[in-house]
């Protein structure tokens, strides 16, 4: 039976792809660049890679924050302060708080009834600014952020320091809700607890990493919980 619900933050409970188009079509007008949805979603792609990068033990934080920029700057052919560029993009990224369709009415339902933790890969500041203007935080136990824990998502190191932090706590009790598979999925397959991948648009996995469970919808989740 399940008791301890891990859920991802961004793009499983939060629109992560409004905050960030909205966050660096702000940061790239304020430095003179034309924030055209060709370049916002060159970012976007930009972005994931350097993050999968981190994931992967190929860059560090303070690598994918700036470089994410360097090569933007580079590939648009023109040239930028990464260090502005981020500080700013921090700050306009934290002011986007925005759920996901269904994602309040889940933890409604779940609140009360799991232990549910939040386990998102980010940057303290900015996650801390977007679940306390979300209003997001009042349904968790407990909230774990790579930046302050120290290791990131898939690393089995993040979720041993949050498991630490779980009263009476049991791998076979537990599970992981995440949109991502390199993140979320493949963590909690290191770590050893149930997974389920929410995937809403049904993209097919083209990796070796294989989920337990697959939903497209948030409002599966309550009953899939009953039933693992």
């Amino acid at each position: 039976m399940i008791k301890n619900v891990l859920l991802d933050l961004d793009d499983t409970l939060l629109d992560f792809h409004r905050a960030e188009a909205e966050a660096i079509r702000h940061t790239l007008r304020e430095f003179g660049i034309d924030p055209t949805d060709e370049t916002i979603r060159l970012y976007s792609k930009i972005n994931r890679s350097c993050w999968e990068k981190l994931e992967r033990g190929e860059y560090t934080r303070e690598e994918v924050l700036h470089r994410r920029f360097d090569i933007l700057f580079d590939t648009l052919g023109t040239s930028g302060d990464s260090h502005a560029t981020q500080k700013l993009y921090e700050y306009r990224l934290s002011l986007g708080a925005y759920y996901l369709d269904g994602a309040e009415e889940l933890l409604c339902e779940l609140y009360g009834k799991y232990r549910l933790y939040l386990a998102t890969n980010g940057i303290v500041n900015v996650q801390s600014r977007r679940i306390k203007d979300s209003g997001i935080g009042k349904y968790f136990d407990g909230i774990f952020v790579s930046e302050r824990i120290g290791y990131n998502k898939p690393d089995k190191r993040f979720f041993d320091a949050a498991f630490s932090e779980i009263p009476d706590f049991s791998l076979e009790e537990t599970v992981i809700i995440g949109d991502s598979l390199t993140s979320d999925i493949l963590g909690g397959l290191n770590a050893g607890i149930k997974t389920v991948f929410f995937n809403p648009k049904g993209y097919e996995n083209a990796t070796s990493i294989t989920p337990h469970y697959e939903i497209r919808s948030l409002a599966e989740l309550p009953k899939l919980l009953t039933e693992i």
